[in-house]
């Protein structure tokens, strides 16, 4: 009996250690990358043949106009890391797009899509993981970018040639926050896990979706010269099923001319939507199963990169929206050939002229393409 027992125990183990292994992956943890570098890299070099080569529908439809044949030799090296996200400069008469790669830095993409450069990057930022990367502007117009660092558990704020000029670490006990769950979370130790901020008013607010917590936390901008941000008593969401908390908070995204807070919460397949002082407003349901890791708006459309797909056994879909309406469904492991976007992680649109684009990139094994609307 002691034997069987001793058996079945083990069994158990290993069935939960089995089991342990696939959630892990399907949490989409940072670092499982599942290929070699060199098949990534093979596989990014050029599309697959035999493909469509136009994916999505109606008028937003896409071809491949770059891959990542296009980077620089020190970011293709790391490329299999990627594992964050772009922000785009929308003033007038700019247009450049910034990301960062662990190992290379932070790379800024030409406004007319055909230049990308490493920028000069802080040791302290370079070889960490950038989860994504917002550009906000003081109210006298210099713009400024920010970076959760989530394997890290930092948050840096650079100018836009890269110079950084704030690094803000994880809360403390000594922090105050409106809810005691999030002290005594702290008090604890529990681990601080950003990944993504959005600015507003002053404040820096951070979803912090790769921690236990998964509340909303916000920081306070004290000044710019020199620029400080401390930790600020407003928190919101938490871990949860209910409307208003989140399973995973991956991307926070302000919509251009709001005061509106879009929080992609992946594994609900929703983007849940709050007012600044942390109430919830309502919900954007997107397709099952999708995972949405954020969402970018560009005029009256959306674009939104997803982790998985209704169809796990394809790779994952690039969502566009039209006035929060599904309209297009852009495949661009099946259709455009990129072998490696089995799992998008961010996307963003712009428009050059009257012609729309999509800067992407995947995760696990990461990679990177410019697709560019095929009107014709």
């Amino acid at each position: 009996m002691r034997r069987f027992t001793r058996y079945a125990l083990c069994g158990l183990t290993v069935l939960l250690e089995l089991t342990a292994i696939g959630l892990e992956a399907r949490a989409h943890e940072p670092r499982s990358y599942k290929r070699t570098a060199a098949q990534a890299n093979a596989a990014a070099s050029a599309p697959r043949a035999n493909v469509p080569g136009v994916s999505g529908q109606g008028k937003m439809r896409f071809r491949v106009l770059y891959t990542s044949e296009r980077l620089p030799e020190e970011a293709k090296k790391v490329l299999i890391k990627a594992h964050g996200g772009f922000a785009v400069d929308r003033r007038a008469g700019k247009g450049e797009s910034y990301f960062a790669l662990p190992g290379a830095g932070i790379l800024q993409i030409s406004s007319d899509l055909k230049d990308i450069r490493v920028l000069s990057t802080s040791p302290d930022m370079k070889n960490v993981n950038l989860h994504n990367t917002t550009i906000w502007f003081t109210q006298d117009g210099r713009p400024y970018l920010v970076f959760p660092a989530n394997d890290a558990g930092k948050v840096f704020t650079t100018t836009l040639d890269g110079n950084l000029v704030d690094t803000l670490d994880s809360p403390t006990a000594e922090d105050e926050f409106e809810q005691s769950e999030v002290h005594d979370y702290f008090l604890g130790r529990g681990n601080f896990a950003p990944t993504d901020v959005e600015e507003l008013g002053g404040l820096y607010y951070v979803t912090t979706g790769y921690s236990n917590l998964d509340y909303v936390l916000t920081a306070r901008i004290l000044g710019t010269d020199p620029f400080k941000a401390v930790w600020n008593d407003l928190v919101f969401g938490g871990k949860g099923d209910a409307t208003g908390q989140f399973g995973t908070a991956h991307g926070i995204t302000i919509p251009p001319g709001t005061k509106r807070l879009d929080i992609a919460d992946r594994p609900h397949s929703r983007i849940e939507r709050f007012t600044r002082y942390g109430h919830y407003q309502s919900t954007l349901k997107m397709p099952a199963g999708s995972l949405p890791c954020d969402i970018d708006y560009l005029d009256q459309y959306a674009v939104v990169a997803s982790l998985d797909g209704p169809d796990t056994s394809k790779g994952a879909p690039i969502y566009i929206l039209e006035n929060d309406k599904l309209v297009s469904t852009i495949m661009p492991k099946e259709d455009l050939g990129l072998e490696n976007f089995k799992h998008n992680h961010n996307a963003v649109l712009r428009r050059i002229g009257n012609r729309f684009y999509i800067i992407a990139q995947a995760w696990n094994p990461g990679d990177f393409a410019i697709l560019e609307q095929a009107n014709e």
